[in-house]
């Protein structure tokens, strides 16, 4: 892997951010108006006797820790539709560029886009309704990383998917998370969820990433058995991304889809 074009990737979008006001705008717009949502949400509740307050703060933390999923996924996927709607994907690609170095290039972008609108988020967690979610303590680091791995598992399927059948299918950019949000049990245990669903959710990383994160508020300590199944499932399906991107990519070549893209 030659870091000198990995390097290029990223300051390629870079320089798009710097000179784009709009698109600086849509890293923070989103995540803020769903942190004013729910904060609004949690303040009500917050002011009902008993367990609301509890379940108050949990929101506000889900929310923030979700967002790293959510902006790792579209950090990687809308970054990869910067090329064709920008018309460079042909461009790209006639270079020396590699698929492995392109791809390190966007989760490094995706990793700065989605570290700035989190930061966000937590001063105006902290700003607006007082809660500060490193309270949460060293338990906080192992889960973001898992929702990052994901994230970017989750990035590279829909990037593959848009690869193949163009940008018809670029709603998957944005839709993939929110289709997996409900299966995540983000905001309320698994257990609430029909039978049926609770196996699809069991299979998903994110599930015990915040069944663990609720335990690590309720007990204060690390489970490290919900760690251990999150990056297992992490590791399986950031190794199947991989390879269906790089399938897709070869089909992509042989029959002429990059050019259809522009």
């Amino acid at each position: 892997m030659n870091l000198t074009r990995v390097f290029a990737i990223i300051v390629r979008h870079l320089y798009l951010y710097q000179r784009s006001l709009p698109r600086l705008i849509e890293i923070f717009y989103w995540p803020t108006l769903d942190l004013l949502l729910w904060g609004f949400v949690a303040l009500y509740l917050s002011n009902i006797p008993g367990e609301a307050a509890r379940v108050a703060s949990l929101l506000v933390g889900a929310l923030i820790l979700y967002d790293v999923f959510l902006r790792s996924t579209l950090g990687v996927s809308v970054t990869f539709l910067e090329e064709p709607w920008t018309r460079n994907l042909v461009n790209l690609f006639v270079s020396p560029l590699t698929t492995l170095e392109y791809l390190a290039g966007i989760i490094a972008v995706s990793l700065i886009k989605t570290t700035a609108a989190v930061v966000a988020m937590a001063l105006l967690g902290w700003l607006l309704y007082a809660f500060n979610i490193l309270t949460i303590g060293p338990a906080l680091v192992p889960f973001i990383i898992a929702l990052l791995l994901f994230g970017w598992a989750s990035g590279i399927f829909a990037t593959a998917i848009i690869l193949r059948y163009g940008l018809s299918a670029e709603i998957l950019a944005w839709g993939l998370a929110f289709l997996i949000q409900p299966l995540s049990a983000v905001y309320y245990p698994v257990t609430v969820l029909p039978p049926a669903l609770q196996y699809i959710a069991y299979a998903l990383p994110t599930t015990y990433i915040f069944e663990g994160m609720r335990l690590v508020r309720d007990t204060g300590e690390i489970p490290i058995q919900h760690l251990f199944w999150a990056f297992g499932l992490d590791a399986i399906y950031l190794a199947l991304a991989l390879v269906f991107f790089g399938w897709i990519f070869t089909l992509a070549r042989r029959k002429g889809l990059l050019m259809q893209m522009e």
